[in-house]
């Protein structure tokens, strides 16, 4: 069932009238769930993911304004998944551990969700924290139930796993401690079936930890799909539109990575000027492909919302890259700038700074 195609601005006026309600609704939920986790150091992090990463689920949610009659089936899923990457990165980077096994571990939970039907792990073996009250499992089966329910989940279901597979080794290998990650990810990068030979290893492994290409295949799966239609979509998300969010995530984050020592993919470019010309490049291409998508005007909101979303942050006119943030929005299509003008004024009018 596909519902009345709207142009792109139009999606994002439905995304925050109708959507964002829902999601709020579903964070709520969780850190109802996450206030009860036993262990203190779990439910520190579990609440801080919740607080501090909440854009991360309202952001993919936007999947959701695609078709709002299929948002009671989408909204709790997606909220669930991301809330399992945002917690899972909290543990692996907050709570001491620099244990690859352990993060495997934790991060099995991430490929079980997206299993309908995988064999019991127990995610915190290798953690030193442990009880959590049965809050991540709860997030997993919240997810398998979920994509059960999604009429053509067989038909994305070995995409999204190959997808959710290079999310889950990114954070194993770029959580390892700063003598050893960078030489890890440009061996995974350099060896992976499916790098990219316009990108740099950066540039890879950025678009490698994004969840969108995930959302975009749980919508597909939601409203019906065919095996040339998720080939599309996962080839335009992979690497462009993904690798441009999540350039845009440590763009906003440089100051923050530096402070706490944390790896942070913008930072490898040699200048600042040679990052804005990395990111036109990927802006550019993502804007140019994602022209030839099915429902082209949704995606092409999805690409735009990131840039309005990200560029209007706080973060932003701290670290001085405004200027940065201008030039990076003349390489998307004109209509960006209203996007970027609508998302000024929600955060204004609802204090999302």
């Amino acid at each position: 069932m596909v519902g009345r195609a709207l142009k792109p601005l139009g999606y994002t006026v439905r995304f925050a009238r109708e959507i964002l309600p829902m999601v709020a609704a579903e964070m709520e939920r969780w850190h109802e769930r996450a206030s009860g986790i036993p262990d203190p150091v779990l439910r520190r992090q579990a609440l801080a993911s919740l607080r501090a990463k909440r854009f991360h689920a309202e952001g993919g949610s936007v999947f959701a304004a695609a078709e709002p009659q299929l948002a009671g089936g989408l909204v709790p899923l997606i909220v669930a998944l991301q809330t399992i990457s945002d917690y899972l990165d909290n543990l692996v980077d907050r709570t001491g551990s620099v244990c690859e096994h352990d993060f495997r571990a934790l991060h099995q939970a991430f490929l079980d969700a997206l299993d309908t039907e995988p064999a019991a792990h127990d995610y915190y073996t290798y953690h030193p924290h442990k009880d959590d009250g049965g809050y991540l499992a709860a997030l997993v089966a919240e997810c398998r139930s979920a994509v059960r329910g999604l009429p053509d989940y067989g038909l994305v279901a070995a995409e999204v796993l190959r997808q959710a597979q290079r999310y889950c080794d990114l954070q194993v290998y770029k959580h390892l401690t700063a003598a050893e990650r960078e030489k890890r990810l440009i061996g995974w990068e350099r060896g992976h079936p499916d790098r990219c030979n316009e990108l740099a290893w950066w540039e890879f492994a950025a678009a490698c930890g994004s969840t969108l290409g995930i959302f975009a295949l749980f919508l597909e799966a939601a409203r019906g799909t065919n095996a040339e239609r998720v080939a599309a979509i996962a080839s335009v998300y992979f690497p462009w539109i993904c690798g441009v969010h999540i350039l845009l995530d440590y763009l906003i984050d440089q100051e923050e990575d530096r402070i706490e020592g944390d790896l942070n993919f913008v930072s490898y470019y040699a200048s600042r000027q040679a990052a804005l010309g990395g990111m036109q490049r990927l802006v550019r291409e993502a804007g140019r492909q994602v022209r030839w998508l099915p429902d082209a005007p949704f995606h092409q909101a999805v690409l735009e919302g990131l840039l309005g979303l990200y560029l209007t942050d706080a973060k932003v006119r701290e670290q001085r890259l405004r200027t940065f943030a201008i030039r990076l929005l003349s390489a998307a299509s004109p209509r960006a700038w209203t996007v970027f003008t609508y998302c000024s004024l929600w955060r204004r009018l609802y204090g999302r700074t």
